[in-house]
């Protein structure tokens, strides 16, 4: 376990050039989880790569400490995580209410969102991470990263005295230069592919039997590799088995039963069915879940709630009477915070209000102005105490937050259609306002509560990393809502930039614009989806339906692997999403996590057949598996920025082609052997022996 600085130790934390260096790191990890966010509907942890990169920068400058680096992790770390807030802004795009993303209302809701959720669960500190055996799985990965760069840094500076040059052990650890390997790796692909295009970026074969239609098909993004590689065998599985019920069952059975139009290709009716129907089925699954998942997990959160309004009550004495180590911020600087942070909300939700309905009456704006505030701030206050104690049971990575999303969308919806209902207020207003009012409100308002949501379940992470390595506490939460500031400066123009050169599934920019490569935005196609059904009532019910059953079958499943013991299991929000993707997404990430299952086979061999404790003979090729992985996400994801960038400058859908549409036959041939390669070299890159000190 790491050793904590003592109280008494007076080193530097919170510092300039970490701040400095957070805000770099920052830029990097947000750009990439929006893009990746936007493409597949994925985001990644990104507290450990941050820690890395920092003590392989800061190592280089006097006076750096593991505390320092703390802080840079947990700024880096905290808007990695508001990048959560894409999987539903997007939605006001789709429905028409957005034409891009206003700056200064894009920037507060992720601000304002991002830091009611560092100060919703500072009260939850001392509880839930001091007092408490939860066993915060991603909180205690950092801390073990800081503590062995601490060691390593120190090895390296000892040896360096006595003349020995680098310390073997430190040489071989795995760090930065494994995240830079593979950024490196998936930026020259995704550059081949996505720019020059002399590689696909996918392969897909089509073929009927009798009128059903079938697709063998995947996608060749490294990033998702790395991110299958992540999320490891069971989930990846699971999105296998939602592939399969997709496009092995119901897209064929569809197929078979509905006619084709005149002159469309097999592959056209076959994703027309796939997008307008199939998918639904997945939304099903998905809805029942997420509803499952918070009902398995509604004694802790009722234990969360609990405990937060009990620490609020709580005396903890004068500040400066406290030990370094349990100095929080002062709850009345808490306080303040928080009322000025919901006025700022009303100012917001009211500018949101009056740019779309400025005829709108003074009660009804007013009713509707201070309800979304209220429901925001009481709503997110107790899904902040809810995703604080579960981002502890369960890790940050597996906590539902876009089922928390989608239960809170439908919730709003229904506040909101019932104000409709005994209001004569939007009467008022132009019907195509009337219409897409509600459910831009309803968007809106979700969009705050998943900030929130999405802060609170990462921040006790890093509260806990903190502890293990004697942070002090409340210069840590001063880094946290640092972080959420510089990531909502970040993201409007990122998701803006993104937004002009891809365009949105359903939202285009532009006419003209290639369709097939604009980003699904799957989450904030559901959320739309499903507020337009509840006011509009023409949900895809059949389908809906049908992926209820399956989801409750499927809980049933993974209900009995969970009784009979073991490690199988079933998550059935994977599936969901498996049958709701593409397989030209999902694919890469099983091929992702049977590669992280191939590589724990082939250490755990080796370890017996040497003697070897298993887990610790593999914990240093899993670090650097983690490391790699995460640079194919962030290579990948910031080329794919950047791309956007050169496009929008342009104007031209593939300014840096140097082939055209004749060379895509050999294109797709090409990238699936150097994808295949790239696959290969990960393996043996993770198991390759370490170089003799």
């Amino acid at each position: 376990m790491p050793q904590p600085i003592p109280d008494d130790a007076r080193l530097p934390e919170l510092t300039l050039r970490g701040v400095m260096l957070g805000a770099v790191i920052t830029l990097l990890f947000t750009a990439s989880n929006v893009y990746l966010g936007l493409k597949v509907g994925l985001t990644f942890a990104s507290a450990i790569p941050a820690a890395v990169i920092s003590m392989a920068v800061l190592r280089r400058v006097a006076g750096a400490n593991k505390l320092e680096n703390n802080m840079v992790q947990t700024q880096a770390s905290a808007a990695g995580t508001l990048s959560a807030i894409i999987f539903v802004l997007p939605g006001l795009l789709m429905i028409g209410y957005w034409q891009g993303f206003p700056f200064w209302q894009t920037t507060a809701i992720c601000a304002i969102g991002g830091i009611l959720g560092v100060l919703y669960t500072i009260p939850l500190r001392r509880v839930m991470v001091v007092q408490s055996d939860l066993p915060y799985p991603e909180g205690i990965a950092a801390a073990e990263i800081l503590e062995v760069g601490s060691r390593d840094a120190a090895r390296a500076a000892d040896d360096g005295q006595r003349g020995d040059g680098d310390a073997g052990g430190a040489r071989n650890e795995p760090g930065a230069r494994e995240i830079l390997l593979g950024g490196i790796v998936a930026a020259g692909f995704s550059i081949a592919s996505g720019g020059l295009r002399l590689l696909a970026d996918s392969i897909s074969v089509w073929f009927s039997v009798g009128r059903a239609a079938f697709q063998l098909s995947t996608g060749f993004s490294l990033a998702l590799v790395g991110a299958g590689y992540l999320v490891g065998i069971v989930g990846g599985m699971a999105m296998l088995i939602g592939t399969l019920i997709a496009w092995g069952i119901a897209v064929p059975w569809l197929t078979s039963v509905t006619p084709m139009e005149a002159g469309q290709s097999l592959a056209d009716a076959g994703m027309a069915l796939w997008s307008d129907k199939v998918r639904f089925i997945g939304a099903g699954t998905i809805g029942i879940a997420a509803v499952w998942t918070l009902a398995t997990l509604f004694k802790p959160m009722l234990i969360g709630i609990r405990t937060s309004l009990g620490a609020m009550r709580g005396d903890q004495g004068a500040f400066r009477d406290q030990a370094r180590t349990e100095r929080d911020l002062p709850a009345g600087i808490i306080l303040a915070l928080t009322v000025a942070l919901l006025v700022l909300l009303t100012v917001v939700f009211a500018i949101f209000l009056h740019g779309a309905a400025p005829q709108l009456a003074g009660a009804a704006f007013w009713t509707l102005t201070l309800g979304s505030v209220l429901f925001a701030g009481v709503f997110g206050f107790l899904i902040a105490a809810a995703c604080g104690y579960m981002a502890g049971l369960v890790g940050s990575s597996s906590s539902p937050i876009s089922g928390i999303g989608i239960v809170a969308v439908i919730l709003v919806s229904l506040l909101l259609l019932g104000f409709t209902a005994v209001s004569d207020a939007f009467d008022v207003l132009d019907p195509a306002v009337a219409r897409m009012l509600p459910t831009a409100l309803a968007l809106f308002v979700t969009s705050v509560i998943l900030a929130v949501a999405a802060i609170s379940n990462d921040n006790l992470q890093d509260l806990k990393t903190g502890y293990l390595v004697g942070a002090t506490p409340w210069r840590q939460q001063v880094a946290l809502i640092i972080g959420c500031v510089v990531g909502a400066l970040v993201i409007p123009p990122v998701l803006s930039l993104l937004y002009n050169a891809y365009g949105f599934a359903g939202a285009m920019p532009r006419e003209g614009m290639d369709p097939g490569q604009a980003l699904g935005a799957p989450q904030a196609s559901l959320m739309t989806a499903i507020v337009r059904g509840v006011f509009s009532h023409d949900l895809e019910w059949t389908m809906i339906v049908i992926g209820l059953a399956i989801g409750v079958v499927l809980i049933g499943v993974d209900e009995w692997l969970r009784w009979r013991g073991g490690k199988a299991r079933l998550p059935v929000l994977a599936v969901g999403i498996g049958i709701y993707l593409p397989p030209s997404i999902n694919m890469p990430l099983v091929i992702g996590a049977v590669l992280g299952w191939l590589i724990d086979r082939r250490l755990r061999a080796c370890a017996l057949a040497r003697g070897d404790d298993v887990e610790r003979a593999s914990e240093r090729p899993r670090r650097r598996g983690v490391l790699l992985a995460s640079g194919l996400i962030v290579g990948e994801s910031l080329v794919g920025v950047l791309l956007a960038g050169v496009i929008g400058l342009s104007g031209a859908p593939a300014p840096l082609a140097l082939v055209g549409d004749g060379f895509a036959g050999i294109a797709r041939w090409l990238g699936l052997a150097v994808f295949v390669a790239v696959c290969l070299g990960f393996y043996r890159r993770v198991l390759a022996a370490p170089a003799a000190g």
